[in-house]
C-alpha cells in the first residue's frame, strides 16, 4: 500500500513541498501556464514520460495556453506517497533553468509558471 493521505495533510505536505500545487475533488493538481500551444505539447510529453517511467500516470488536461496535471492514486481511492513523489518530479523538470554562469542559457525567464 502507498499510504493513503487525509485531506488535512495533503494540504499541510502541499503547503510544506509542493506551494504551487492545490488539492482538488480527490487529486493533486497543477496548472501550469505555457503560453503556448508548442510549449503546452512539450511538457505534457515529458510529463507522461515520467508517468510511464513511474508506471503511474497523472491524468493530463491541455489547452493552447496551459496544461493542467492532475495526480490520484485510482487503485487506492485518492492521493498517496506515490502522487507526491510523481509530483515533486513533474514540480522539478517543469522549472528547471540552467544556472547561472552555465554554458546551457536557456530562455530568459524561463518557459512554465
Amino acid at each position: 500500500m502507498a499510504n493513503l493521505h487525509d485531506e488535512q495533510e495533503i494540504r499541510d505536505r502541499l503547503a510544506a513541498q509542493l506551494p504551487s500545487w492545490r488539492y482538488e475533488e480527490g487529486h493533486l493538481v497543477r496548472v501550469f501556464e505555457t503560453g503556448a500551444w508548442h510549449r503546452t505539447l512539450l511538457l505534457a510529453n515529458a510529463i507522461g514520460y515520467l508517468g510511464e517511467a513511474a508506471w503511474h500516470h497523472p491524468d493530463l488536461l491541455l489547452s493552447y495556453p496551459r496544461l493542467k496535471v492532475m495526480l490520484t492514486t485510482h487503485d487506492e481511492g485518492g492521493v498517496t506517497d506515490r502522487d507526491f513523489e510523481l509530483a515533486l518530479r513533474i514540480e522539478e523538470i517543469a522549472t528547471w533553468q540552467p544556472a547561472p554562469g552555465s554554458a546551457l542559457t536557456g530562455p530568459e525567464g524561463g518557459w512554465f509558471t
